[in-house]
């Protein structure tokens, strides 16, 4: 999610500042990572230094003039709904339709070209996110004992729920990860603001040298969707990449069977065709490597090619 700007007008009484701090320390309290709770404490003060934080409607009328994008209206509603809720108010919480579209997927060549123009650090960093599909969370909490150089894995720990995973890893990056002076405990010691100013330099300046607008769209997440797709269309065992995500839910994960589909057209022709009855013979259809094609009343066609 792109983080959203304010333009500030008005200072941040200490008053509500400390009711925020104290919001957040009691979502700390209450089990919630500490990456969650800093993202709630950092809309809540960008939006309380242009509104009364403690005022629901005024909150409204703020977000109703803003130009965020819905999905991030939404995402702020359910903090603020929280908020409320502490300092023992309620509001009529705002509905927003939320547009997905299909997240950019550039080529390999592309992102190859934005990891060889970081600086040793950053390059080791996004080829970590191209051979695992690591969220950026996930990877700059990475600690050296998470490393296995010498079997050419990396431990990584679910966050957002997901599961934890061992993924392979190949000799170059255990190259340049072992190029590393290992000083801290954790491999990336720097923090996801600090890497995000990176990458919007890097963007900018590989585009600009390479005449490439496109890697203009190239996120820390970027990576994660490549991945996916690229391991769909090697393997088309949706339970494979399933896996390699750290979803726990594989409606998360078919979004890739369509990605897929829409960048590797292909003049196969020739399928095997399944129907599935309900949802439990679908999921056992796509655990088996079929793709799903249509519903026709209550009937489920998925194929998989010959």
């Amino acid at each position: 999610m792109d983080k959203p700007t304010i333009p500030q007008i008005s200072l941040l009484s200490t008053d509500k500042l400390n009711s925020i701090l104290a919001h957040t320390w009691q979502m700390q309290k209450d089990g919630k990572a500490n990456t969650t709770a800093q993202n709630a404490y950092n809309y809540l003060t960008q939006i309380a230094k242009v509104c009364d934080i403690n005022n629901p409607e005024a909150i409204k009328d703020k977000l109703a003039k803003l130009k965020w994008r819905n999905s991030t209206k939404h995402h702020f509603a359910a903090i603020y709904t929280e908020y409320l809720k502490y300092i023992g108010k309620t509001w009529t919480r705002p509905t927003y339709t939320i547009e997905e579209p299909l997240p950019f997927i550039p080529n390999e060549q592309e992102i190859d070209q934005l990891i060889a123009a970081g600086q040793p650090k950053t390059a080791t960093l996004l080829q970590l996110l191209k051979e695992t599909a690591a969220r950026i969370g996930e990877v700059t909490n990475l600690e050296w004992k998470h490393i296995d150089t010498e079997r050419h894995t990396v431990n990584i720990t679910g966050l957002k729920g997901s599961h934890s995973r061992i993924l392979p890893i190949s000799s170059k990056l255990c190259t340049m990860l072992n190029s590393h002076p290992k000083v801290n405990e954790k491999v990336f010691q720097t923090t996801k603001i600090g890497l995000r100013k990176t990458i919007e330099k890097l963007r900018r300046t590989t585009a600009k040298k390479l005449s490439n607008p496109r890697l203009l769209n190239i996120h820390f997440h970027t990576f994660r969707h490549w991945k996916a797709t690229m391991e769909y269309h090697r393997t088309k065992d949706i339970m494979h990449v399933k896996t390699m995500l750290g979803h726990k839910s594989i409606e998360n994960t078919v979004i890739y069977i369509n990605l897929e589909n829409a960048l590797f057209l292909s003049n196969e022709t020739e399928w095997f065709s399944k129907v599935a009855h309900n949802a439990d013979e679908a999921l056992k259809l796509l655990e088996s490597g079929f793709e799903y094609v249509q519903t026709i009343e209550t009937l489920h066609l998925c194929r998989k090619r010959k």
